[in-house]
């Protein structure tokens, strides 16, 4: 929506629109590379369904970005599921253990958050799963679990290549670890060795997903329609049901519901290049400055471990250019993660017109004085790297609701970045609806409960197949 008016006033306009109009020239220039247009982002489209085409066929997987990971989870929940189940949600530096009772319909879950140490992150691989293990112990004997054998369903929010639903081996870290040894390993195994080493709880560790897998289950336990599931936030990563005879590298036979699900490992697309063509300077110093390089390059256009870093590096080029903050402030911005994905949401929460979380996120960095301009041009910037975020998303999950080929679906969504930035469900809905073409239906819905009630799921009807 464009306004007709060079000087309309903020509630004749949508906010975004006014933000445009407002914002400095040189600023709006200097991230128009970020204003993607539906033939780019169709061409985006195109080259995501190719590489789930060749990730999913025997004999392109081994060359194939997007690798289509078969899962091994078959069904999709019947809401009969019944007993106690364990889940833990490792994914980031603070992971969750989880207790869950279902019955019919109805799920109580209680639920403790536990920290990795910095050092634990790029430690070995047995001081971090024992650290793992003592918190599921400690956790065991908060809820008063001790002596029950539990089935217990890991959420292991890193690219996985299963040979199981009890067996995932590491195909790299992400997320800042960077623990070699695990890497070609199997992480149940590490798992269960450090359980068995403690000795002091019974933890059957009886599935290993990822927590796009349990995202999809979690909201698929509410809403049966739900046939995809994403993740957006520190990590993109996303899921979806694929008929078994077209997933190749799925090697079970044919049972459940003929279906399996399919863990794109979506982060990865455009390591080989192909999406250089809408990629920036600065996302390529992003890339560059990771520990990383060249590796998970979608993810870096579009998560909360990446955003706040565009958005320093961008005003830190505009304050050395003399276009904001009077020039000033270049060695606050010079500070690697001085800004964080959640000042971006936080900015774009302000009323228009209005800059009260702005001022205090300046000020927290180091920021004073600055201009009405100022901040009205870095809430354009914010906007931009947003917005992209935000129509990359839509893109790629068109093809996989074509790809699943149902009239009606549901898109189960996790992560802190579609669940705390004010417009990011509205901005990807708007652009799926331009994208999508006719024929499909489809919601976004939100998996309040994060992938550890799927976790749980997948455990439940593992332990009911035993």
């Amino acid at each position: 929506m464009s306004c007709p008016s060079k000087q309309c006033n903020p509630p004749a306009c949508e906010p975004s629109d006014w933000i445009e109009q407002k914002a400095s020239p040189k600023i709006k220039e200097g991230m128009k590379a970020f204003n993607l247009s539906n033939d780019t982002l169709r061409k985006n489209m195109d080259l995501f369904l190719d590489n789930i085409q060749r990730g999913l066929k025997k004999d392109t997987h081994p060359t194939s970005i997007v690798k289509c990971f078969p899962t091994y989870v078959q069904d999709l929940p019947k809401g009969t599921e019944k007993g106690k189940f364990l889940a833990l949600d490792l994914g980031g530096t603070n992971f969750r253990v989880l207790m869950i009772e279902l019955d019919i319909g109805k799920c109580d879950m209680k639920s403790d958050v536990y920290a990795i140490p910095n050092e634990l992150m790029v430690g070995t691989g047995t001081e971090l799963f024992d650290h793992i293990a003592q918190c599921l112990a400690d956790f065991v004997e908060k809820q008063g679990l001790q002596g029950e054998v539990l089935p217990l369903g890991f959420t292991f929010s890193f690219p996985l290549v299963q040979r199981g639903l009890r067996s995932g081996i590491l195909v790299r870290w992400s997320k800042g670890f960077n623990i070699p040894e695990v890497v070609d390993g199997d992480v149940v195994q590490w798992l269960t060795e450090a359980l068995e080493r403690r000795g002091d709880v019974q933890i059957d560790v009886c599935a290993v997903l990822n927590d796009t897998t349990g995202t999809l289950m979690s909201c698929a336990w509410k809403n049966p329609e739900c046939r995809v599931g994403l993740i957006v936030g520190t990590g993109h990563n996303g899921c979806y049901l694929e008929t078994q005879a077209n997933a190749e590298m799925f090697d079970e036979p044919d049972m459940g519901s003929g279906r399996v699900i399919i863990n794109l490992e979506a982060a990865a697309f455009g390591d080989d290049g192909c999406l250089d063509f809408l990629r920036t300077d600065i996302d390529k110093k992003v890339d560059n400055d990771s520990i990383n390089p060249g590796k998970q390059v979608y993810e870096k256009t579009i998560s909360g471990m990446y955003l706040g870093e565009l958005l320093r590096l961008y005003t830190l080029r505009f304050v050395e250019q003399g276009l904001m903050f009077g020039g000033k402030f270049a060695d606050v911005f010079r500070k690697a993660e001085v800004m964080q994905t959640a000042m971006i949401s936080n900015i774009e929460s302000d009323p228009i017109g209005k800059y009260t979380n702005t001022t205090e996120i300046l000020k927290s960095i180091g920021v004073t004085g600055a201009s009405d301009q100022d901040m009205l041009n870095l809430r354009y910037i914010c906007q931009a790297i947003s917005t992209r975020s935000a129509h990359l998303v839509a893109a790629t999950t068109c093809v996989l609701v074509k790809k699943v080929g149902e009239p009606k679906i549901v898109i189960g969504i996790d992560g802190t970045v579609y669940k705390l930035h004010p417009n990011f469900r509205r901005l990807m809905k708007e652009k799926m609806m331009e994208l999508i073409g006719p024929g499909f239906e489809f919601d976004l819905m939100l998996s309040e409960d994060g992938s550890g009630r799927g976790a749980a799921l997948v455990a439940a009807m593992a332990a009911m197949r035993k």
